[in-house]
């Protein structure tokens, strides 16, 4: 059977995910979520990769801690290389048993060393440290740390909140500055927009002349964004589009190797393996490549190691052949594959969209009519690319009783500039998990539980394109032990 395409442990989810590249392997650090009750502690686990296509699972590298210790939970952090040979690593403690100041579960900022190549960490109790005054103790983590040559020191920036304020408008990215990694001061804080409720899993990296700042925001929707400045402090530029995919890829943290810059997130699952299920934390891990534009801004696309994984070419037949093109100034038409698309593809089209076309995309695990299938859909009109499926959840026996009126998949919705012309479409579905990328520019990630099989589709709307391309790709077998 074809090996799987994304990363998860055979026992367990992937959490937030902690890269650090050493000597052209990734050594990608997660938490390890288990979904059990009652809840164990969240370690750190480990799985290595060099190609992002073959991963070395090693399990538990940081272990949590004991029912009384204050790193029950080892939650999110970051690993440095020390000036004193040690590997540093940061992360985040918490015990749901230890409540701070403001009554919720304590969190901390803990210290671990590793001398043997990050076989084996050390543990410090006696540096982790709090949220010092002004902030509240229960939102204290994510401690991302880097070099600041500039400064002659390291800085680490904690996601956190103030202790006074607006509820929802309290987020901050606090900051703390060290000679030696373990003695820790606070400065003023690195980026206080007094907009969102937190926001997670900071990280902060240079590419040629702009500094890039990553983070997730915790509020009224849970998306992994960036800003854009000339100096690592500041101002902040917001891109025209600064979001890195949709609802489904959180947390998302970067590494860079070879003058290439990756994000590494996970792809949450929903509750119930359902469509219509809520979006649970944690998931199956997955990679986008950034690339920069001459303004700065970054454009998301699949590694090439991932897309060349894909190397046996599967024929897939229309009624007609390509290139087959709509006209259908206020109607809508689609052909649909006469073969079934395998469980696991990648897929690459060229669509020719007109001018003034309202809509166009792929049917996906369609059946032979179409009537039924998810659906990538690029709406021109509105700039934009959205993920739907037909049919949507019923909430009674009348006809008037279906989802009809929200008009995609909430939360998976991307801005997206659709200019008239040719645009390609990239597509890796694996199992349940879909992910899709638009002028290798745009991602939209999410999961695909309701239909486990069906066929292609080309479809336009009010307007007018053109399928001149599609290619999809298998992956080999896997050869037997």
């Amino acid at each position: 059977m074809p090996r799987p395409v994304f990363f998860r442990p055979s026992d367990g989810w992937v959490g937030d995910i902690i890269p650090f590249e050493r000597d052209g392997e990734f050594y990608l650090f997660y938490l390890h979520e288990l979904r059990e009750t009652p809840k164990p502690g969240t370690p750190w686990n480990l799985v290595v990769t060099d190609d992002f296509v073959t991963f070395d699972d090693r399990g538990v590298s940081l272990p949590a801690g004991g029912a009384d210790e204050e790193d029950f939970n080892a939650y999110t952090g970051s690993v440095v290389d020390g000036p004193d040979g040690l590997v540093h690593l940061f992360y985040t403690a918490q015990n749901p048993n230890r409540l701070g100041a403001d009554g919720l579960p304590l969190q901390l900022v803990a210290h671990a060393t590793s001398a043997d190549g990050m076989r084996s960490w050390v543990k410090h109790p006696e540096l982790t440290f709090g949220a010092p005054a002004g902030y509240e103790t229960a939102d204290w983590r994510d401690p991302f740390v880097f070099r600041d040559e500039d400064k002659g020191s390291w800085r680490m920036l904690v996601a956190a909140r103030h202790r006074d304020g607006a509820e929802r408008r309290r987020g901050v990215i606090a900051e703390l500055r060290s000679t030696d990694l373990r003695q820790w001061t606070p400065a003023q804080p690195f980026w206080d927009p007094r907009r969102y409720i937190t926001h997670e899993c900071p990280d902060v990296f240079q590419w040629g002349d702009w500094w890039y700042l990553v983070y997730s925001e915790f509020s009224e929707s849970f998306t992994t964004r960036y800003r854009m400045a000339r100096t690592p402090d500041g101002p902040w530029i917001v891109p025209d589009h600064d979001s890195i995919d949709g609802r489904a890829y959180y947390a998302a943290k970067t590494a860079e190797r070879d003058g290439r810059r990756f994000f590494f997130g996970w792809i949450a699952t929903k509750d119930g393996q359902t469509d219509d299920g809520a979006w649970q934390w944690a998931g199956t891990m997955s990679v986008l490549e950034a690339s920069q534009r001459p303004d700065g801004s970054l454009a998301f696309g699949l590694p090439r190691e991932l897309v060349d994984s894909f190397d046996q070419e599967l024929p897939l037949r229309f009624a007609e052949p390509l290139p087959i093109g709509f006209t259908t100034l206020d109607g809508y038409a689609d052909t649909i594959s006469v073969d079934e698309l395998p469980d696991t593809f990648y897929a690459r089209a060229e669509i020719d969209i007109a001018p003034d076309t309202s809509e166009t995309g792929l049917l996906l695990r369609a059946t032979d009519d179409g009537d039924r299938s998810y659906v990538l859909r690029l709406e021109p009109r509105r700039g934009r690319v959205v993920f739907d499926r037909w049919p949507r959840e019923k909430t009674g026996d009348a006809q008037w009783h279906v989802s009809g009126d929200v008009p995609f998949e909430i939360e998976l919705e991307r801005p997206c500039t659709l200019a008239p012309g040719r645009h390609t479409i990239e597509i890796v579905a694996d199992d349940d998990i879909l992910v899709a990328v638009i002028d290798r520019s745009v991602s939209l990630s999410t999961r695909i539980y309701g239909h486990p099989d069906g066929r292609l589709g080309f479809f336009a709307g009010e307007g007018g394109a053109t399928l001149q391309a599609l290619h999809v790709y298998q992956r080999a077998e896997t050869p037997a032990p």
